[in-house]
């Protein structure tokens, strides 16, 4: 027999038990299970290497450890496990996450936090970076890497809170800091209804090709600037659009800046950044 006999079933065989096994990890990851498992693996390489070298004491010890592991890891990690066999049964283990899912998921919780900060009069601003980093902007700021959710968005502008008055930046997979503090415009004929978030706003969109969301407080309303250029008033759809394309490939690339612009510029042609 040779020492290689690879049947045509073995292929499917290796390709589903593989996918079980990365399945099982996936429910696995941020628990103490995964810990647990690296722990494992760590003695495993020790032990193979023992055994390679053959240190006869140190392999039996080894041996004896994992042979343990068997028995103690269903009793330690009893919820851990019975979580894995609910999804086995919910069927989510065989659930393919899409990054479209994920895009969509951002994309729905800035734009639901805009709103309801328009509803309530809290003003906010967001910075959507681009292919320019703004690094030089958030580095001094507080950095969080979290996940975009309206809860998290709002509760850092609500009122009263220490980053209420700073800008949060964000990019196309989370919201990287808050409490940033932005260059304002230099543009002189700034109408004086435009508070400090409008003139930061313009500011920052005119030393990188950001895209900035600003909610007024005064006015309740949702405007955004690009290019130096501020729209007027922007409705519940034409936020969601926005928000949408920012959190796609095609929303990173230029001719969607391009578009956003002419855009602006058509809707509201007589619109300059002094106009009320």
């Amino acid at each position: 027999m040779p020492f290689f006999d690879l049947r045509w079933q073995d292929i499917p065989d290796i390709l589903i038990v593989a996918y079980i096994i990365y399945r099982v990890l996936l429910l696995l990851v941020g628990t103490r299970a995964m810990q647990l498992i690296r722990g494992v693996l760590i003695i495993a390489l020790i032990g193979a290497l023992a055994n390679v070298m053959e240190l006869r004491s140190l392999s039996w010890i080894i041996g004896k450890l994992l042979g343990a592991f068997i028995i103690v890891i269903p009793i330690l990690f009893q919820p851990e496990l019975r979580h894995m066999l609910e999804e086995l049964g919910k069927g989510h283990i065989w659930r393919v996450e899409h990054d479209e899912e994920k895009l969509d998921t951002r994309a729905d919780q800035l734009a639901k936090a805009l709103t309801y900060c328009r509803s309530q009069r809290i003003g906010a601003l967001c910075v959507l970076q681009r292919s320019t980093s703004l690094k030089e902007v958030w580095r001094t700021a507080v950095p969080l890497k979290a996940d975009i959710t309206e809860e998290l968005l709002v509760s850092i502008f609500w009122p009263g809170t220490p980053l209420h008055d700073g800008a949060v930046v964000i990019d196309s997979e989370s919201l990287i800091a808050a409490g940033c503090y932005l260059p304002l415009t230099e543009k002189t004929d700034i109408s004086r209804w435009f508070g400090t978030r409008h003139r930061a706003a313009l500011g920052v969109t005119e030393m990188s090709d950001a895209l900035a969301l600003v909610v007024s407080e005064e006015r309740g309303e949702i405007t955004i600037a690009v290019g130096g250029r501020l729209s007027k008033p922007l409705n519940e759809s034409q936020l969601r659009s926005i928000c949408n394309h920012y959190f796609t490939d095609e929303g990173r690339e230029g001719n969607f800046l391009d578009r956003l612009k002419e855009e602006i510029h058509q809707q509201w042609p007589g619109n300059d950044s002094n106009d009320e």
